[in-house]
């Protein structure tokens, strides 16, 4: 592993204990310059994740509790008149930073939420005919709890597909939940994480996994992995090209993770599950055989044929 990123994992795990894997996803999705929604349960980690890979690199972070009020002028900014001027001037919103945590993003309004989608996917904001870039890196990272749970919206469709995956905690151990008693007694453990890494590693590291190869096949093997979620019975809207290619991006991440310059198919695998589950919707009948869109999408990928060249 590139000695950078093993670095950021270990600070990482500083605070969250036994959740390696989980690191590792949000990790590879910082490489693709991809979005990470987190879901799970009040109180398993999700927010300090968040908040200690923002710490562990030397950027602008900011935090938004996203609740039914929030306007989308919170998160883009807006325009007000300088009267000594008489211009419209700018105020940045929390968009404008490197990490934005967007806490229990379903708890915010549909017209908070859709203020996101441009943010996510062209990393800008436009505001009175004037576009403003935002720093790069980008990468807002949501959490989210069940939307069984109280006061809770479901994200659309159009904005679950600007996550590039979505991952979930789980309960610990009890040995990790002892370490995780241990660890807070006299402080929050994010108060203690230093930076390992600065923007322009993680610009660079970036840039370098674009440069990642991969074979015709496997590129097909991609493409057929999301044809299958198309074609099955079991699921009512299958993989769009956008959920394609950033299966391409993440395998292209895992494999500089394990510091190869060619995709196989086991990285496609590996990260198709977290990639791919949340940008589909099971028909009635894949509900009562598989239950979830996880397991939808597993067999979507055992179903395909594995490139052997």
């Amino acid at each position: 592993m590139d000695k950078r990123i093993s670095a950021l994992i270990d600070n990482i795990e500083k605070v969250i204990i036994g959740k390696r894997e989980v690191i590792i996803q949000t990790v590879t999705a910082l490489l693709m310059e991809g979005h990470v929604l987190i879901e799970d349960v009040p109180g398993v980690g999700k927010t300090q994740l968040a908040a200690a890979l923002s710490r562990s690199v030397d950027g602008v972070f900011s935090r938004i509790q996203l609740t039914p009020d929030i306007m989308p002028s919170d998160i883009t900014g807006f325009s007000m008149l300088d009267r000594q001027t008489g211009e419209l001037e700018y105020k940045k919103g929390a968009a404008f930073c490197n990490f934005l945590l967007a806490d229990e993003i379903n708890r915010a309004s549909p017209k908070a939420q859709s203020s996101l989608l441009e943010v996510m996917e062209e990393r800008q904001v436009s505001i009175d005919g004037k576009t403003h870039i935002l720093p790069r890196p980008f990468m807002v990272l949501a959490t989210q709890n069940p939307v069984e749970t109280y006061g809770t919206y479901h994200l659309p469709e159009a904005q679950m597909d600007r996550f590039a995956m979505k991952i979930s905690m789980g309960y610990p151990t009890a040995a990790e939940e002892t370490g995780i008693l241990e660890r807070n007694e006299f402080e929050n453990p994010v108060a203690r994480i230093k930076p390992v890494l600065s923007v322009d590693d993680i610009a660079a590291l970036q840039d370098e996994v674009k440069k990642i190869r991969a074979a015709e096949s496997v590129k097909n093997y991609i493409v057929a992995v999301a044809a299958a979620t198309r074609n099955s019975e079991n699921i009512k809207l299958g993989v769009s090209p956008r959920g394609s290619i950033a299966l391409y991006k993440a395998a292209k991440a895992l494999a500089f993770i394990d510091e190869r310059d060619y995709i196989t198919p086991d990285d496609v695998r590996n990260c198709a599950v977290s990639v791919l589950s949340h940008r589909i919707m099971l028909s009635p009948k894949g509900k009562a055989a598989l239950g979830t869109a996880e397991a939808a999408i597993e067999k979507a990928v055992a179903d395909t044929a594995v490139p052997t060249e």
